[in-house]
């Protein structure tokens, strides 16, 4: 029977969130607990990339992660970005949260609705002489820029933002008694394996948050016990509440 799970994200910042119907359906313990922390480059650090934010026409945002260190970064070397910059999310709702710095109704922004830059593509496409500008986390790969490069688009890849290790503590490795984790990226997992070297994968049941997630726990050797972000499990608690049915049942 699963009784506490640690997930790899910040707690719901909404009493009403369907995380803690969950709880109490199946009589869990959920400890929200990112493995994980952003912070951003200093001016000084981006200037080294010799990027010139001002000289591209959109910027593509594929977090909000992303527009927050855009937006910090452009205040810190003090541009103005204009008015008729376009932005390019590839969901709705990271488009809808550039609104936390500019008024949205003043800006031309577009957005895909799958999450996936492939998504995006066919709509920068119609903007296809736009400069784009595409905001990275230090952890990434190649997949955004080959893309591009693949439909003939100008684009500039950045590193605005560095992911991190959020360490655990002596005090919580020294009380880590969870039935399951979940991940949200693959490098949480990554870092999983470094804090427990030793972790066996019959001790506790692994989650993960997309497929690419998923595959980081079976590369690292164990079996994902469920995997959100599919076209059968939309959203984690769609899933969790399958998994959890299946082992706890309600209580």
């Amino acid at each position: 029977m699963i009784k506490k799970i640690m997930i790899s994200q910040p707690k719901p910042a909404s009493e009403k969130s369907p995380y803690y119907d969950i709880e109490k359906e199946y009589g869990v313990e959920l400890i929200f607990r990112p493995f994980i922390k952003v912070e951003g480059l200093t001016a000084k650090e981006f200037r080294q990339q010799k990027v010139s934010i001002l000289s591209h026409t959109a910027i593509v945002f594929t977090s909000r992660h992303a527009i927050d260190y855009f937006f910090m970064l452009a205040k810190e070397l003090r541009l103005n970005i204009p008015e008729d910059m376009r932005y390019f999310c590839v969901t709705e709702t990271i488009s809808l949260y550039i609104q936390k710095y500019v008024q949205y109704r003043k800006r031309k922004v577009f957005f895909g609705t799958t999450g996936k830059i492939d998504d995006l593509i066919p709509l920068m496409m119609k903007h296809k002489l736009e400069k784009y500008l595409v905001p990275l986390s230090s952890v990434h790969n190649d997949d955004i820029k080959d893309k591009l490069d693949a439909k003939g688009l100008t684009h500039t890849e950045c590193v605005m933002y560095r992911t991190l290790s959020n360490e655990f503590s002596e005090e919580e490795i020294k009380h880590f008694d969870y039935d399951m984790l979940i991940f949200s990226t693959p490098t949480g997992v990554n870092y999983l394996t470094k804090a427990f070297p030793d972790m066996q994968g019959n001790q506790l049941k692994l989650g993960a948050f997309g497929p690419a997630t998923g595959k980081a726990i079976a590369d690292a050797g164990f079996t994902p016990a469920l995997v959100a972000g599919t076209k059968e499990y939309p959203s984690m608690v769609s899933a969790l509440r399958d998994f959890l049915e299946k082992e706890n049942g309600k209580q």
